[in-house]
Parts: structure tokens; sequence; C-alpha cells
């Protein structure tokens, strides 16, 4: 499969973001890093209170497929980490590097 990017940007809660990119750089990032994927970078814009980051997955797998065995694999499970706890908005979107 091609590799595969995906821009994400996610709106939190008032307050919350700091938890919120200190759980996802302890929690998530090592599970998606051993599955495979690729954490291009990741940014806070604090004036909007927004997360943005880069995510890729380049392996026999599609990004969706490998997606599904992240969210179902028993360590995400074990997080108890809900993004509807602390996000009130989510926007994905496959990008292509041009440079």
């Amino acid at each position: 499969m091609a590799k595969t990017t995906q821009l994400r940007t996610y709106t939190v809660r008032d307050g919350m973001l700091d938890e919120w990119v200190e759980r996802w750089r302890e929690e998530v990032v090592p599970l998606r890093l051993e599955l495979g994927f690729t954490i291009d970078g990741a940014w806070v814009d604090r004036r909007s209170n927004q997360f943005i980051w880069l995510i890729s997955y380049d392996g026999p797998e599609t990004f969706a497929e490998r997606n599904a065995a992240y969210w179902a694999s028993p360590r995400r499970k074990a997080m108890g980490l809900d993004p509807g706890d602390y996000l009130t908005h989510t926007e994905e979107r496959v990008v292509e590097r041009s440079y």
C-alpha cells in the first residue's frame, strides 16, 4: 500500500489542552508507533484551543485497516481515554507532501 498521511485538527475543551497533550504524548504516541504509524509532528494553537498533528502509515495494510487495529487493541481500551471527554471537534484530512 502507498503511504497515507492524515492531518488531524482537534479542538479541545477549555482548560484541558495541556492535559490532552500530555495524555496523547504518553499514551497514544507509543501505541501508534508500536503499531507501525509515524508521527510526523504535533503542534498546539493555544489561541484557538487546538491540537494539530500529522500521522502516517506506510505498511502492508491500508491506513483505515491499521487504524481499526489501533482502536481495537486491548492496550488502547485499557487507556480509558475517551476523546469525547477532551475534544469538542475533530477534523481529519488525507494530505500529500508537495515539498
